[in-house]
């Protein structure tokens, strides 16, 4: 019998975890649910496993502060999934919780699901796409800075030992232990298994402890095979002393670990019923021992007043984790899982438009030379007066003037990350799934196409959770501006690495990316502002890296699919369609060609129509480009949609190879590279006259 005060203590205390065992083989339930009903029967049930005690006791020991109704809402701590395999676990957490019905659970990854093989923002709650690639830490490491915007707020991080292989997870260790985001929680699922090794890792991880506090980390060292440990890991991170280190904790434990069947410990299983139901049938068994655990202790406490006492908060603490907990007269335990009721609101509708004082914004005169740098930086100390707009660059902002824009205004939201494109693009990806206008900046080169890629899978998944039947509203896409410096030969005698011929090609392939080659400064200004608007989503904005006279009016007016016409518009010989500097190369070609009538067309955002235009006016049309073909070949495609076309008239002068083959552009001055690709304007001027 219990006797003294500490044992009561003590008692109380175990009843914590002890419901959280009870609680854990609900989780376990649902999951085992998940892939006996899943559509290929297929779940990663190995990494789902280990995951869930952490996951548990981040969830329901309150270490977490979390408002399932409003999971937008600003001040709350906030949760990435990095190890995006175990998306089961935390979905039924979620299903647990109320964030959606519990029905969801059933045939996961089928095309009439939201509940997919990894996390995204079409299921609710989920804040952005993630996957086994690394680049979740990135993501919470971008959500403790918006929080140090903000209003304060921890963000915790799941990762696995497997993808800290990742490179881009270094980006954010080194950046996070140096910028001191105390924060910032990342807990690593250690369960030393891999895919192609369920049982050992390919790259051991033996001093991953060491290597975070290398870079300015607190470490703290759990097992995760325990609740207990694993609890106090969470509240010496929630409640404990802060220094300005980011917290890791190691949640050392195994693959499967939860599973009573070997068959638990695979990555990515497909499951027999047979097995699935030897499984559920053992995980009730553990369970009711469980309960029947916590009912011994609840009756051994002396008098019965202590008893009483007991089980009261047996009863409401178990509610906390919906849990519904009765005992019988006799002393006889009995804990039901709590009804999942869904508790989640649809998300209030985000006003994404920038103010700005257009008196304040600049203006160049027709002419006069201007750097898109000038116009970046002058123009972000007006824009940037509005809290919602940052921008990050990677060692490159005295290219973008991004940072000495939007610093000049808040430094706070002018961050730079160093050499770490990925990082980079990630940490802009946090603030606009937070609401802000972001805008990232590099090289047109260095842009992480993986990175790319899923912030696009993020973006769209955003979109159709702000659907009507969706989680979100409208306004909760993402705002991110990729601004690409150097873009075409801009880069001259850098070299091939750093030039930017192939970029638009290649990145075109990434839906919901929307190109934009500028080189005007007033076209410059009224791309801002029109980006400045809200809800343009992702934008891919190439930039000149050299001044460039005013061809534009102070008035004029972006939009996005519209070319412009300069020179001879009036039933002109020959059309000359360029974009970004080759436009103003073009210009001086028509100049020279002074005998034949020439319009130049800025196409610097794909017009369909124009491209129609051109192709129905029977004229010759010149697409010159400094690049390898970005507009010919949308040209190809835009003409292909029409019943009958001929490309007779249309000759094309590019970085491409003569046979057509893509290349890419060595070192050189700029007038050498005209040359040699036949893009100066004498070259242009006699093309135009032939």
């Amino acid at each position: 019998m219990i006797q003294d005060d500490n044992a009561i203590d003590r008692m109380f205390k175990a009843a914590v975890y002890k419901l959280l065992e009870i609680k854990d083989s609900d989780i376990r339930l649902l999951t085992l649910l998940q892939g006996k009903t899943a559509v290929d029967r297929g779940i990663h049930i190995g990494g789902a496993f280990s995951a869930t005690i952490p996951l548990v006791s981040l969830y329901y020991s309150g270490a977490m502060n979390y408002d399932v109704e409003n999971p937008t809402a600003e001040g709350q701590d906030l949760f990435v999934l990095s190890k995006g395999h175990a998306i089961a676990a935390l979905a039924s957490i979620y299903a647990d919780l109320g964030y959606f019905p519990e029905d969801v659970l059933k045939n996961s990854r089928s095309g009439d699901s939201i509940l997919n093989g990894h996390p995204g923002s079409i299921l609710p709650g989920i804040h952005t796409a993630t996957g086994p690639l690394g680049q979740g830490i990135c993501v919470a490491e971008g959500f403790a800075l918006a929080a140090e915007c903000g209003e304060a707020a921890d963000v915790y991080c799941l990762t696995g030992d497997g993808e800290l292989q990742e490179g881009v997870v270094w980006e954010a260790v080194m950046y996070a232990g140096a910028k001191r985001l105390e924060n910032l929680c990342v807990m690593i699922d250690k369960n030393e298994g891999q895919l192609d090794s369920t049982k050992g890792l390919s790259y051991p991880m033996h001093n991953v402890d060491d290597a975070f506090a290398s870079f300015g980390w607190k470490v703290i060292n759990v097992d995760a095979t325990r609740y207990e440990t694993v609890v106090e890991g969470l509240k010496e991170f929630k409640y404990g002393d802060r220094d300005g280190r980011p917290t890791l904790i190691v949640c050392n434990g195994k693959k499967g670990f939860g599973g009573i069947s070997s068959f638990m410990g695979g990555h990515k299983v497909d499951f027999p019923d047979a097995i699935a139901d030897q499984e559920i049938a053992m995980q009730e068994a553990r369970r009711a021992r469980r309960v029947k655990d916590l009912e011994n202790l609840a009756n051994s406490v002396a008098s019965k007043e202590e008893q009483e006492e007991f089980r009261a908060y047996v009863g409401a603490l178990g509610a906390g984790m919906n849990l519904d907990v009765s005992f019988s007269k006799s002393g006889d335990l009995k804990v039901a899982p709590g009804k999942k009721t869904v508790k989640i609101k649809k998300a209030a509708k985000r006003d994404k438009t920038i103010s700005w004082n257009p008196s304040s914004l600049p203006g160049y005169e027709l002419g006069a030379s201007v750097s898109a740098q000038d116009v970046v930086k002058e123009s972000m100390k007006v824009f940037a007066l509005d809290p919602r707009v940052m921008s990050v660059d990677s060692d490159l902002a005295v290219i973008s003037s991004l940072e000495a824009g939007v610093g000049y205004v808040d430094s706070q939201r002018a961050i730079n990350v160093g050499i770490a494109e990925a990082n980079m693009m990630c940490v802009g990806e946090s603030f606009a799934a937070m609401g802000y206008n972001a805008w990232v900046s590099t090289f047109c080169p260095f842009f992480d196409w993986k990175v790319l890629r899923r912030i696009a899978v993020s973006h769209e998944e955003r979109l159709e959770a702000g659907k009507a039947d969706g989680w979100l509203a409208e306004g909760h896409g993402l705002d991110l501006t990729f601004l690409a410096t150097a873009p075409n030969l801009e880069t001259k005698t850098n070299g091939a690495t750093h030039m930017g011929n192939d970029d638009s090609i290649v990145y075109e392939g990434i839906a919901h990316l929307q190109i934009i080659d500028a080189c005007c400064p007033n076209q410059l200004l009224s791309i801002m502002k029109w980006i400045m608007e809200g809800n343009k989503g992702l934008i891919y904005l190439r930039i000149l890296r050299s001044g460039t006279p005013a061809i534009y009016d102070k008035d004029y007016k972006f939009e996005f699919g519209k070319a412009a016409i300069f020179g001879e518009t009036k039933d002109p010989d020959v059309y000359v369609v360029s974009s970004g500097r080759g436009v103003y190369e073009a210009m001086k070609a028509a100049e020279i060609a002074s005998g034949v009538k020439t319009a130049i067309v800025d196409m610097s955002t794909i017009d369909d129509e124009m491209i129609s235009m051109l192709h129905d006016s029977g004229k010759k049309v010149i697409v010159a480009e400094q690049n390898n073909g970005y507009i010919w070949r949308n040209m190809q495609k835009s003409l292909f949609s029409k019943k009958s076309i001929s490309t007779e008239n249309f000759t094309a002068v590019n970085t491409l190879r003569e046979t057509g083959e893509v290349r890419f552009v060595h070192s050189a001055t700029y007038e050498q590279l005209l040359e040699k690709y036949g893009l100066s304007p004498a070259q242009l001027a006699d093309l135009i006259k032939k």
